[in-house]
């Protein structure tokens, strides 16, 4: 029986890497002390490999990636996890997962295969078949990386018209039109980026009007202005801004892009310098403008986010292991540490989910 809960309370999901560990717990789910700023550990969830974890956007449903393909989770009123199936993404394993704005498909990148994977969904949030594949093609710029492509994530604009696939070792994001009655896509365009770029995440803006997208090698954030006209999607870049300012950017890279809960910032973190940024949003034009960069006393930040409160943040430290947490006051631009670190076998994802949460998103 599912416990009560308190109002405005949360819980936290963390997904991390099992291969090496004696335990196989790829998900953590933590409650969230809003006014400490801190995660208490609850559960965990016997899952291989959980690289990359996402909600659905009626709050109902948790995705995961898995060894075997991806993994679909209730969502139950204490946060708790009660596994509805699995299925197989026909290829190497995914590092990627999204949903269309209505929860109909689940859109998986691949980074080892260079794939993009649409999967059905049903209407209790299980996984159905495959709709379609597309694997990227061409020879990229980076030596290290096989000039091969490698699908690293994955977005569907917030007009459900087009899915964007950004592709780390080609140097460019690739953009479908998206038909969210088949699940299919169908090349569209391109927006292509620096030689050596590396795009890693995107993001877009709450109205939809504006995408982000961190790069990992150049170590910086490019914002482009999304339009539509006579039936043809345009991505302006308006402006770049940098992550590091090191030259040299060997043993640097960009890795965690993420907003707020209330849009009003967002969080990127840089591995090497080991730092995370904090950019406040201009909602109107898109632009940003950096307003804190400190370290995070951990190796290799793959995630950070702020607490729904925008008064913690939290860096998920993969190569030490770790979670760290802080303090954060905008008003003054600090970033303090805030208590111990917190001990997570290579932590690499994490989102916060409001208990008691549901949005209706799908007609049928």
């Amino acid at each position: 029986m599912a416990k009560e809960t308190k109002k405005d309370s949360y819980v936290a999901y963390v997904a991390s890497y099992t291969s090496g560990s004696k335990e196989n717990y790829g998900i953590r789910i933590y409650d969230v002390d809003m006014k400490n700023g801190r995660l208490t550990e609850k559960e965990k969830v016997k899952i291989t490999n959980s690289s990359y974890i996402v909600l659905s956007h009626s709050r109902e449903t948790l995705y995961s990636i898995t060894d075997a393909g991806v993994e679909a989770y209730h969502i139950e009123d204490d946060g708790s996890l009660t596994i509805l199936n699995k299925a197989s993404i026909n290829g190497m394993r995914g590092c990627y997962i999204n949903m269309d704005q209505h929860d109909k498909f689940l859109v998986c990148a691949g980074y080892h295969d260079g794939k993009v994977t649409i999967l059905e969904l049903k209407e209790d949030g299980s996984i159905g078949k495959i709709t379609d594949e597309k694997f990227h093609k061409g020879l990229g710029t980076i030596a290290g990386r096989n000039h091969t492509p490698h699908v690293q994530c994955i977005k569907v604009t917030k007009d459900n018209k087009y899915l964007l696939a950004a592709d780390l070792g080609m140097d460019r994001v690739n953009v479908y039109r998206f038909d969210t009655e088949n699940g299919k896509i169908s090349d569209i365009d391109v927006i292509h980026c620096d030689q050596e770029s590396s795009p890693r995440h995107m993001q877009f803006s709450q109205d939809g009007k504006f995408l982000y997208v961190v790069f990992e090698q150049q170590c910086s954030i490019n914002v482009y202005q999304y339009t539509e006209e006579k039936g043809l999607p345009s991505f302006e870049e308006i402006q770049s801004v940098q992550n590091s300012e090191e030259q040299d950017t060997i043993g640097v890279a960009s890795s965690a892009l993420k907003f707020s809960d209330d849009y009003n910032y967002l969080v990127s973190s840089v591995a090497g310098e080991n730092n995370v940024i904090v950019y406040k949003v201009d909602k109107e034009t898109g632009l940003l403008t950096k307003k804190i960069e400190l370290p995070i006393s951990g190796e290799y930040p793959k995630d950070a986010c702020l607490f729904p409160d925008n008064k913690h943040l939290v860096s998920l430290n993969q190569e030490s292991s770790t979670m760290t947490f802080f303090n954060i006051n905008f008003d003054k631009n600090t970033l303090v540490m805030n208590g111990p670190e917190m001990k997570v076998d290579r932590p690499n994802c994490i989102v916060f989910h409001k208990l008691g949460e549901r949005v209706k998103v799908r007609d049928n």
